[in-house]
C-alpha cells in the first residue's frame, strides 16, 4: 500500500512539472478581508483599515444606487478603487456599462483615452471631472475629481472645507469617514481629521463618539445620501 501511495504522489508530482505555468498560477485577486472588524480601545488603530473600506464602498453603493457587494467583488477581482469610481460615473452619465467601460480602460490604457470618444453632457458632468478630463489629468486625479462631485452633491462636505481636508492630505477613504462622523458629531470635519493624523485618536474611535456602531455604518451612509437627494442635490 506504502508503495502504491509513493507511485501515485510521484506521477502526480511529474503532471504537475509538466503543466505550463499559467495553468499552475492562480487568478490575480485582491484581498480584501478584514480580520479586525471592531473596535478595540487597547488597539485603538488597529480596524480602521476596515472602517474606512466599508465607509467608503458603503459611500460608493449609496451614490450610485448599487449594492455594496458588487463593489467589494470588483476589488477582490483586482480591480481598483480609483477605476470603479470613473468607471461608474462615467457609465452614469453616458448609460454605458461600467464592465464594458473597465474592459476599454484596460484596452487603451487610460480613462482620457476611454472618455474622449463619448459624448457626455457637461452640466451632469461636473466641473471637476470636466477640467481633470480637459487636462489630461492621470487617472488617480480623474478619481479624486469624481470623488470630490458627489462628496459635495451629497453634502459631505462644503467646498471650502473639502479644499481644506485635500490640502491637508486627506484621502478618499479619508474624506468620506470624516463626512460621515462630523454629520453626526456637528464638529468639523476638518478638526477630526487632524485628530486622526496627528495621532490622537482613532478612526475607530471617532465613530465610537458618534455613536455608530460598524454593522450600521452602511446605513448611516445611506440616510445622508438620501436626505441629500431629497433635499434637492442632483
Amino acid at each position: 500500500m506504502r508503495h502504491a501511495i509513493c507511485r501515485n504522489l510521484h506521477i502526480t508530482l511529474i503532471i504537475s512539472l509538466m503543466l505550463p505555468m499559467p495553468a499552475l498560477a492562480a487568478p490575480a485577486i485582491t484581498c480584501h478581508c478584514f480580520t479586525d472588524r471592531s473596535y478595540d480601545p487597547a488597539h485603538p488603530t488597529v480596524a480602521d483599515p476596515y472602517f474606512l473600506a466599508t465607509t467608503q464602498n458603503s459611500f460608493f453603493a449609496a451614490a450610485f444606487g448599487i449594492e455594496k457587494k458588487t463593489i467589494v467583488v470588483k476589488k477582490q477581482q483586482g480591480v481598483s478603487a480609483n477605476d470603479l469610481w470613473v468607471a461608474f460615473w462615467l457609465a452614469a452619465r453616458v448609460g454605458a456599462n461600467p464592465e464594458s467601460l473597465l474592459q476599454e480602460r484596460k484596452t487603451k490604457g487610460s480613462w482620457r483615452q476611454v472618455a474622449t470618444p463619448l459624448v457626455i453632457p457637461q452640466k451632469p458632468l461636473g466641473g471637476r471631472v470636466a477640467n481633470a478630463l480637459k487636462s489630461n489629468a492621470a487617472d488617480d486625479r480623474l478619481a479624486e475629481a469624481v470623488v470630490d462631485e458627489l462628496l459635495l452633491r451629497f453634502r459631505f462636505h462644503s467646498e471650502p472645507e473639502l479644499a481644506a481636508l485635500r490640502k491637508a492630505g486627506a484621502g478618499n477613504q479619508e474624506l468620506v469617514m470624516a463626512g460621515l462622523v462630523a454629520a453626526k458629531t456637528r464638529q468639523p470635519a476638518t478638526n477630526l481629521y487632524q485628530e486622526v493624523k496627528g495621532g490622537r485618536s482613532s478612526w475607530g474611535a471617532l465613530l465610537q463618539r458618534a455613536k455608530v456602531n460598524p454593522e450600521d455604518i452602511q446605513a448611516e451612509v445611506a440616510a445622508l445620501v438620501t436626505t441629500a437627494r431629497g433635499s434637492g442635490s442632483k
